[in-house]
């Protein structure tokens, strides 16, 4: 039979859905099944952005333009401007989704071979965002010990090479709800001058930054216009992971009209979601109070909780829903497919994402798993009684020091 191509035997697997078979399987057998894995809200959708889908009257589902319709455009520059973004409707490139938005920029921006340094742990599938397009990411390990925060400047300086065109950072963090201060982002941004580097953004969890904490931008920092690329999505922001839109926004005009060869390929984004996301500009204040005061006492329950279970350490996230989290264990991706295959506490058990997926650096990661807080206070209690339990009961677990002298 014919071969598949060297491509496609490349292409990583997804940690956050790989185990979705042992998932189905368990459910298939009686079991309830707690989905950490994933960022899927269970939050409400605003009632505007339904209503707006409700509400369609066209005759013909028709192509919008490929840069996105002008009425969704020029909707989501005053949302931009009201966030102190100097933004216009032109340097907007609507795309299907925000992994659409990022593959696009990096095909735009970077050649083959050529590098792309990213901080670690990342979004996982930022590793087949590059794979598609023959692009080397270069990790720079954060670590668990400090938060996640944003490894020193001259380490990124020391990992640039002839070969180096882009840095792409993730604020608030994916997978690590870290969220990058503005002084860190002013040593990027110096960074990127110096080295006439792109800076690539992917800011999908602007809305959710915590405790007080402000979200600060490379974009709302001047001297970058040349070389700051954000990607946008709805997906977070309305609770709208399947209107499946995003943009790629950019003030650099020779990378917009690259990018947007490549927009014009694929024909148009979504004609439905983008009358949804007009309206959902509107959204009131209200709703992201509500939604950030949940997801703030979700955060506080579950670190409070992980961090009193013996052997088990997470930092508290700054901003998004997710945590990466250090458990007692030899191997996470082992780990999540017994707990998910072999065991169970009252007929429950859950889904995490392995955090080996979210690292390229090789073994980094065995013993953490990402932790996405999206299910409601009283199944993420539930799913945390389930995930001590397992903790006592599984054959990898590495005892420590402590748990020894308790055990006397």
């Amino acid at each position: 039979m014919p071969k598949i191509s060297t491509k496609g035997l490349q292409m990583p697997a997804s940690p956050i859905r790989k185990l979705t078979p042992f998932a189905e399987k368990a459910k298939s057998e009686g079991k309830t099944v707690y989905h950490l894995n994933i960022g899927q809200p269970d939050i409400e959708t605003p009632e505007g952005m339904l209503n707006a889908i409700k509400s369609i009257d066209f005759k013909v589902w028709a192509y919008t333009q490929s840069e996105g319709t002008v009425q969704y455009r020029n909707k989501l520059a005053e949302y931009y401007q009201h966030h102190g973004y100097t933004i216009s409707p032109t340097d907007i490139l609507v795309t299907d989704g925000g992994s659409e938005a990022l593959t696009i920029a990096i095909s735009a921006c970077i050649d083959h071979g050529e590098e792309v340094i990213v901080p670690e742990p990342f979004y996982a599938n930022y590793n087949a965002f590059t794979c598609l397009s023959d692009v080397v990411i270069k990790p720079i390990q954060s670590y668990i010990e400090t938060g996640f925060a944003l490894p020193p400047i001259s380490e990124f300086e020391r990992m640039i090479t002839p070969k180096t065109k882009a840095i792409l950072i993730c604020s608030p963090n994916n997978p690590t709800g870290y969220l990058y201060s503005k002084e860190e982002l002013i040593e990027l941004k110096e960074l990127v001058i110096k080295h006439d580097l792109f800076l690539i953004c992917d800011e999908a969890y602007r809305e959710f930054c915590y405790d007080g904490k402000e979200f600060i931008s490379p974009g709302h920092l001047e001297g970058l216009e040349d070389h700051y690329i954000m990607i946008d999505t709805v997906s977070k922001r309305y609770s709208a992971c399947g209107a499946r839109l995003g943009a790629m926004v950019t003030r650099n005009k020779e990378v917009f009209a690259a990018a947007l060869k490549y927009a014009q390929a694929r024909l148009a984004p979504p004609a439905v979601a983008q009358i949804a996301a007009t309206a959902a500009i509107d959204t009131p204040q209200a709703y992201f109070d509500k939604v950030i005061n949940e997801y703030t006492e979700r955060r506080n329950l579950l670190v409070s909780t992980l961090n009193k279970i013996d052997g088990v350490y997470c930092p508290n996230p700054g901003g998004a829903f997710y945590a990466i989290v250090r458990l007692p264990i030899d191997d996470s991706d082992r780990f999540c497919e017994w707990i998910l295959d072999k065991f169970s506490y009252e007929n429950q058990t859950v889904m995490m994402a392995p955090a080996t997926g979210f690292y390229s650096t090789p073994g980094a990661g065995r013993n953490e798993v990402r932790m996405a807080y999206v299910i409601n206070q009283n199944d993420l209690k539930k799913a945390l009684i389930c995930l001590e339990k397992a903790l006592l009961e599984y054959p990898g677990r590495i005892v420590s020091a402590k748990s020894e002298k308790a055990s006397y």
